[in-house]
Order: structure tokens, then sequence, then C-alpha cells
């Protein structure tokens, strides 16, 4: 059984004035924005809507969300936030990526947030403390760049005769310097090289595959990114095509077919942020309620796909693992 524990929080119970009332409604109003496709990630907006429930918000019985989804076009995410407070929504969740989180602040100063994000929000200026966040934003933060090294180390692990890797990123994701510095710090450390491919679209993807068997490059990081996550099989088939043993940031990849992924669970991410957005809605203060990180990260490997790569599985690493799919 795998197991996620999460620093609760711990908030003082302080009461945040509701700034807006939705128009002609007695309802409270929830503004979900989203970078992503809603196809594609309606596991995280299921997840959501769980945490909501363990508040007691369901969504057209005592609560309306009214959803925007940028769908991959980053540039429309200020226009879609801008479009949520200008209706008078109660609480805005940016549901997925740090591009949705800065978008809402941007919009807003007195609106409540919560947000998902990947980054460091102290360092990417959501939260001026984690403890106390401060102002109208708060969330949960899953760290993931802090463990790109992580990430590295554990292909090298299971290559250790690889010696020349790839990172495959977005550029359009505004932690993509701080993933491509900390691979790089890894791969120092371990005596590896590691080459930067960027995709901001499919047919990108598509390429940097075409790129990295020009290149001879033995192993593939893929960093976590909304474009990634909405086109997760292609990415497993691609690397299948190219016999490209990938690790991948989230489980759900590793469930498709990938060979294995190390990270924390998104689903269970947005589910505490429908849990924070629902406590707002009874008046808890985005200010007080503290930013929600990640304590236990899974390993997760697929052992068919490492048998159709002829990959010999160490035993450590197979001890290692928080779930061995067969």
């Amino acid at each position: 059984m795998r197991r996620r524990e999460f620093i609760a929080g711990l908030g003082t119970a302080a009461t945040w004035p509701l700034t807006a009332r939705a128009q002609q409604t007695a309802l409270p109003v929830i503004g979900y924005l989203s970078a992503g496709i809603p196809e594609l990630t309606a596991h995280l907006t299921t997840a959501f809507h769980k945490g909501l429930g363990e508040v007691g918000y369901l969504e057209g019985k005592n609560v309306i969300v009214q959803y925007r989804w940028a769908r991959n076009d980053y540039a429309r995410l200020p226009e879609l936030a801008a479009d949520l407070v200008a209706r008078r929504i109660n609480v805005i969740a940016a549901i997925g990526a740090t591009a949705a989180a800065l978008a809402a602040k941007s919009a807003t100063t007195t609106v409540p947030i919560v947000f998902t994000t990947g980054s460091d929000p102290i360092q990417i200026g959501l939260v001026s403390s984690l403890n106390r966040p401060g102002g109208n934003v708060t969330g949960v933060g899953a760290m993931q760049a802090e463990i790109q090294t992580k990430r590295l180390g554990l292909l090298h692990e299971l290559l250790p005769h690889v010696t020349r890797f790839a990172v495959l990123v977005n550029p359009k994701n505004q932690m993509t310097e701080t993933l491509i510095s900390t691979a790089r710090v890894g791969a120092t450390a371990l005596g590896l090289s590691v080459e930067v491919l960027n995709a901001s679209t499919e047919e990108e993807i598509g390429a940097a595959f075409a790129t990295m068997t020009q290149r001879q490059v033995g192993a593939l990081l893929v960093s976590p990114d909304t474009l990634f996550d909405n086109h997760q099989r292609q990415l497993v088939q691609w690397a299948a095509t190219h016999a490209m043993p990938t690790i991948y940031p989230f489980r759900e990849f590793a469930v498709a077919g990938g060979l294995a992924s190390y990270g924390p669970s998104f689903p269970d991410i947005a589910r505490l942020a429908g849990v924070y957005t629902g406590r707002i809605l009874k008046g808890e203060s985005p200010t007080v309620l503290p930013v929600l990180q990640p304590t236990k990260f899974d390993l997760v490997l697929n052992v068919k796909t490492a048998k159709a790569l002829n990959i010999s599985i160490p035993s450590k690493f197979l001890f290692t693992a928080d779930e061995v799919i067969e």
C-alpha cells in the first residue's frame, strides 16, 4: 500500500473577510483556474472536489464552481484570471501549474487564492513565508525542483553504465531554469553529462526524442510540466518507440507504461487545495493558513517496461521502490 504523508495545516482560524459575493445567488462561488485541458486533467479536478467534500462543500448543492481552462496556452491565463475576478467570485483555486497561480495573484490582491505549484512559492513571489503566507494567497507547494537531482540519481542507479542523460523541459515554465540547474548540479556530482532539450508543443516533444537518438543519449529525465502531463501517453509511447529509459515526475506515467517515476501525488495535492478552498469559504484566512508541502515522495517502478528495455533491476532498487508494477 502506498502512503502519502503531508504536513497538516495548523493555521489559526482567523476570519478572512470574503470580499465578494456571487451576483444574484446565495451560494458561494469558486473560480477554478487551470493551465491545462479539462479532459486530460479530470483526475485533478476530481481530487479537488474530493477535498471540498471533506469540509462539507458539494458543487451544485452548496457551492458553485466557475471553470477557466487555458488549454496549454499560458498566455491566456492573465485574461482568464481577470475574468474570474470581474465575476466577483469568493475564492480562486489555481490548480496544476505555477503559471496559473502567478496569473491569479497578478489579477487581485483581495480575492483569496489557493494554489498548487511545483516551484518554491517564496522564490517565485507567491508568498512571503511558508508558515504565515501573508496577503491573500496560500496553497500547496510540491517542491519539484528540489527533487530533480534525486530523480537523476535514481535513474543513474538503475542504469549505472549510462553517462549521457537528457532532461526534457518546457521553456515556458517559470521553474525551467531551476529544474535545469538542479539537474546539472546532480550530474556534475555523479560525473555525468546532461543534454537539455526544450519542448513547448506536442510536435516539439516528438522532435526531442529524435534529437536524443541522434545525440546518443542513454536515458531521459522528464521534468514536471502541465504540457507533459497532458501528453502522458504520447511521452510513454515515444520513449518505448525509441527504447529510451525514462524517469517521470508522477506515478501516473509509470502506470501508463513508463519505466519509473519519483515524486509526490499531484491528485492528493489538488485534494489538499480543495480542503483549503473550503476552509477559506468557511471563514479562515489565507494569511495564516501555512503553505503545505509533501513530506513523502514515492518511487514507482514498471517491471514490465524494464524487461522490454532489457534492464536488469538492482535488488536494492526493487527494495527501495514504494510500488512495483508487474
